[in-house]
């Protein structure tokens, strides 16, 4: 192993921090409707538990609903149950063989206590990016110790793995700012 694929196996841990955290902010709901936040709702299809993507066709008519409309007549229920039973605290309506799923407005404590909740996500993928910096260094003083490379060598290979932490660090400020910013929009 060299410095180069240390560094290229700490840059891929990296990103998969950072769409790790993407993953997890899309469930925060916001005041916007959007798809993703059914996405972990899980429904029993015939015995085994699926994500509502795989039996139901998800859109939205406008900017605070979401419709679901299942590819069977008999999954209406079981979907509508699912949805209501889910963390989302969302309310789901019938409509024949649609349901819809209206999005209520935040309260203002809402809001801030969501801030809080993106916050400590954010924080937490940044110690994650931090601990992959420390086991890509520690691998560096390896190879030295190893006389793989060279102690220069191994100077500049912490430079470079200490700017791409900087770069996903502010990666996920970038992407916390955003975050908020969508939440406190009333």
């Amino acid at each position: 192993m060299s410095a180069s694929d240390i560094r290229k196996i700490a840059e891929d841990k990296m990103s998969k921090s950072i769409e790790s955290l993407k993953t997890n902010l899309q469930k925060v709901r916001t005041g916007r409707a959007h798809t993703g936040i059914l996405d972990h709702v899980m429904v029993d299809y015939y015995g085994s538990m699926v994500p509502i993507s795989q039996v139901a066709n998800l859109s939205l008519p406008d900017s605070r609903t979401i419709s679901v409309q299942p590819w069977e007549k008999n999954m209406v229920g079981l979907i509508e149950k699912a949805i209501r039973e889910s963390d989302l605290g969302l309310n789901p309506a019938s409509m024949g063989e649609n349901i819809r799923v209206p999005m209520p407005p935040l309260t203002e404590e809402r809001r801030k206590e969501l801030v809080k909740f993106i916050k400590s996500e954010g924080e937490d993928s940044k110690v994650a990016i931090r601990n992959l910096r420390r086991d890509a260094n520690d691998g560096l003083k390896k190879l030295v110790k190893d006389k793989e490379i060279s102690e220069d060598d191994e100077r500049r290979a912490q430079e470079d793995v200490q700017k791409l932490t900087d770069r996903f660090v502010a990666e996920v400020d970038k992407i916390l700012q955003d975050k908020e910013a969508e939440i406190m929009t009333v």
